[in-house]
């Protein structure tokens, strides 16, 4: 799978830096680079790249405006990566459908975790009975899938990564979200809590449970033909399946 990338940064240094990096990769196909928001929006018409590193901070128009500008006219979006030299400035990429964001100066570790991410979307995108498809990703345009998630506990806002989350279910209007060795509460539905984390292996086991399919270690008979999820980890958490959602959770694990 070839992935056509364009860069959008207004420093020359640093845009030849990333480019340079970019190169190194095999299955990358550079597209021509924007030095501004306005010659973005010219070359993606040219080009329509699937994944566009874009600066936060540009003069005249900003990242954020552009991917704003794009989500409203284009039903297949591209994949988003913003660029931003102050960690501060990162959570502005989460208005829009950001896969992630890189601090300057560009670690080389963690732009290849990028990719990883751009990759799997793509990928994922590419594969009908996925967790998440194109026509989903097109659908859900609004909703962010971002590197982390804000969570309103109603006194403050947690920061917490997906991959660190196990579970999460819901207690009457509240969902709580439980990583390893603690739980958040916060103030949305289980619904909205799996839009967010759309891009993710999380799946929907029950109507009160959502899963990340990377923790689940077991799955035991319960009765009348149930199943249950044992999740690695020392609480060895049990969750409940539904039996509308086995045949697509067995379907979905064996892929």
């Amino acid at each position: 799978m070839t992935i056509r990338v364009m860069v959008a940064e207004d420093e020359r240094l640093v845009r030849e830096e990333l480019i340079y990096m970019l190169q190194q990769e095999e299955d990358l196909l550079l597209c021509p680079s924007a030095e501004s928001g306005e010659q973005l929006l010219d070359l993606y018409e040219k080009y329509a790249p699937d994944v566009i590193f874009l600066d936060i901070h540009m003069p005249m128009l900003s990242g954020v405006d552009v991917a704003k500008k794009l989500s409203k006219e284009n039903k297949a979006l591209p994949l988003f990566v913003f660029i931003t030299a102050y960690d501060d400035y990162a959570l502005e990429a989460f208005e829009v459908e950001a896969v992630d964001y890189l601090l300057k100066p560009y670690d080389e570790s963690r732009l290849k975790k990028a990719l990883d991410r751009v990759r799997r979307r793509m990928s994922n995108a590419l594969q009908p009975d996925s967790l998440i498809s194109r026509k989903e990703r097109d659908s859900s345009a609004s909703i962010p899938a971002t590197s982390k998630l804000l969570i309103d506990d109603g006194e403050k806002v947690v920061v917490l990564s997906p991959e660190s989350i196990y579970y999460a279910t819901r207690v009457d209007r509240f969902v709580e979200i439980h990583t390893e060795n603690e739980f958040v509460q916060g103030k949305m539905t289980l619904q909205e809590l799996e839009e967010k984390l759309k891009g993710f292996p999380f799946f929907r086991t029950h109507r009160s449970y959502l899963v990340n399919l990377d923790y689940i270690q077991e799955i035991t008979p319960w009765f009348n033909g149930a199943y249950n999820l044992i999740l690695k980890g020392e609480n060895k958490t049990q969750i409940p399946v539904s039996r509308s959602a086995q045949k697509k959770l067995f379907k979905l694990l064996e892929q």
